[in-house]
């Protein structure tokens, strides 16, 4: 409940904010697109989402980049009210500097995990899936995600919120609805599209993503069996998800996030020296090539 729930939640706010689509109808619409893929078995439909959302990626990134560019002369400003930010009384509400950098550094991890799914132990279940000879070179190819998503996607639509000015001209909005926000600014009648499609797409290919995590993790607990429950209740929940205030589905989702990280970070600690010893022997081979 926690990925699936946030993502359809962020989906149907958009929609509904900027086109009037009612929250139970993207409820409605999600659940069938999703559950077709997962309960139905149609294979193809996710084949499809996985092609164009690296597009949509591509779409996204050269729309940030324009924005950007159009208010570059304000880039030295931006940067000045992120460290001034991070490391001041301000991001902890006029408490000292260490209380600054905690609260920032809290808040980042919190949202990293949205991004990225680093420290989750949710993105290996998919490489663990891949067939390879070299563990250690999946292993690198997994470290692209965050990168790509926090590095590129998520810094381009800070810069974006930041240099448009929309975080200060917000009115409340929060999430998704304030990125529209900064691209319709920076792009005026095309922004806010470019953001919704590419939130929809990005969604849905998360949801149906997730949807496999969690049968392996419901396989592995409960036998086969279990995995016709865990569909529907997952779709059934991704429906909620779209239907509930923006706030409870954030906090329940850092709740579940947090119930992933700290047994697989304690598990990381353990793993740590055996991993080392495999990037050192692949290394060495891969050097000697």
């Amino acid at each position: 409940g926690g990925g699936n729930m946030f993502q359809s939640n962020q989906v149907a706010s958009a929609l509904h904010e900027h086109f009037a689509v009612p929250k139970f109808a993207t409820g409605i619409m999600l659940a069938f697109a999703v559950g077709v893929v997962i309960i139905g078995g149609i294979r193809r439909i996710g084949q499809v989402a996985s092609r164009i959302v690296p597009f949509m990626c591509v779409i996204y990134m050269i729309g940030g980049l324009i924005v950007i560019l159009m208010n570059i002369r304000v880039l030295p400003e931006v940067f000045k009210l992120i460290f001034e930010g991070a490391f001041s009384g301000t991001a902890a509400f006029g408490g000292f500097a260490g209380a600054g950098v905690r609260q920032v550094l809290m808040q980042g991890v919190r949202r990293a995990t949205f991004s990225n799914e680093a420290g989750l132990g949710s993105a290996p279940i998919a490489h663990a899936a891949a067939k390879t000879k070299e563990p250690i070179r999946e292993g690198l190819v997994g470290m692209l995600g965050p990168f790509i998503d926090t590095i590129l996607i998520c810094s381009t639509t800070a810069l974006v919120i930041l240099t448009t000015g929309a975080w200060n001209n917000a009115d409340g909005l929060s999430g998704v609805n304030m990125t529209i926000l900064a691209f319709d600014t920076g792009l005026p009648g095309f922004g806010k599209y470019v953001v919704s499609a590419g939130v929809t797409l990005f969604a849905y290919s998360t949801m149906i993503s997730w949807s496999y995590y969690g049968e392996k993790c419901i396989e592995y607990l409960a036998g086969s069996g279990a995995i016709k429950p865990y569909r529907w209740a997952y779709v059934i929940a991704m429906f909620i998800g779209c239907v509930v205030r923006f706030q409870p589905v954030l906090d329940f989702s850092d709740i579940m996030y947090a119930c992933m990280i700290v047994p697989n970070l304690i598990g990381t600690i353990f793993l740590a020296t055996r991993v080392r010893d495999a990037m050192n022997d692949y290394m060495s081979r891969f050097s000697s090539e």
